[in-house]
């Protein structure tokens, strides 16, 4: 039997309508994936990035809180009181001078400056393929028994333009070398015997530096730039407000001096 004209128009109109419904769900559907594509995206982007805050953090912690375990170290064949000035600080400076004096310099980003100070040994360095013993940046400095010296700060990369922490060692003096990226500021606390309350390195004359225990460490590192303002607190505690689209986060860690004057491990 053969449908009418009119019945053939139902039909068409009947499947367009269908058809306008099919692709008006369909593109709700891919509309609503793309959206939660890029919500996940954003959300891995941030993870990754919080990520990257903690590594960073941590690995400079770790960095320094190492060899502020080693200043002072005095291996214990060295000649009977032999001692070393084990440590050094800056307020918002770069440790300067030559290994014999303390100088500072200053440095933008309120961040503080720390030397540190022992005898090279098999022990307390890595050796380096020549036997030499080694500074923070695993250059060669010379024969076991030599000074170590190594100085920490943070500043902004005039290369790069990102904030590193940087070490310069006994081997190269005068030349620093980023270890760590993303370190915007170094800040530095020094617990000093008799004394209740830690202090900054502008407190602490030239006399008291034999007496420090143990040092506040604290790093804040700074990740990415997003679209997007952030909330976080300082080293000094202080809570502020990322203008840049950058998560900040500080890290803490308490480090005690192993070592006196009089050496030992």
């Amino acid at each position: 039997m053969t449908a009418s004209p009119q019945e053939k128009q139902g039909c068409a109109g009947h499947t367009l309508i269908e058809f306008v419904i099919a692709l008006a769900l369909g593109l709700i559907v891919v509309a609503g994936a793309v959206s939660t594509y890029r919500s996940q995206r954003v959300a891995f982007a941030y993870a990754m990035d919080a990520d990257r805050l903690r590594d960073a953090g941590m690995n400079a912690l770790t960095l320094i809180g190492e060899q502020v375990q080693m200043a002072g170290f005095v291996p214990a064949d060295m000649p009977a009181g032999a001692s070393i000035e084990p440590i050094f600080g800056c307020t918002a400076g770069r440790p300067a001078g030559t290994d014999g004096s303390n100088a500072c310099e200053p440095l933008p980003g309120r961040s503080d400056g720390l030397t540190i100070r022992y005898v090279g040994d098999a022990e307390s360095t890595w050796l380096s393929s020549t036997g030499q013993i080694t500074d923070c940046l695993g250059q060669a400095v010379g024969t076991e028994g030599s000074l170590i010296v190594n100085r920490y700060y943070a500043r902004t990369s005039g290369s790069t333009g990102q904030p590193e922490l940087y070490c310069e060692g006994s081997g190269r003096p005068g030349t620093a070398q980023p270890l760590v990226e993303g370190v915007e500021q170094l800040r530095l606390r020094y617990w000093l015997t008799g004394v209740p309350q830690p202090l900054d390195a502008s407190a602490v004359v030239q006399d008291q530096w034999s007496d420090v225990t143990a040092v506040d460490l604290c790093v804040l590192v700074r990740g990415a730039a997003f679209a997007r303002r952030v909330r976080y607190a300082d080293c000094d505690g202080v809570s502020a407000t990322s203008t840049d689209g950058r998560a900040r986060q500080a890290f803490w860690r308490h480090v005690t001096l192993r070592n006196g004057l009089e050496g030992g491990a």
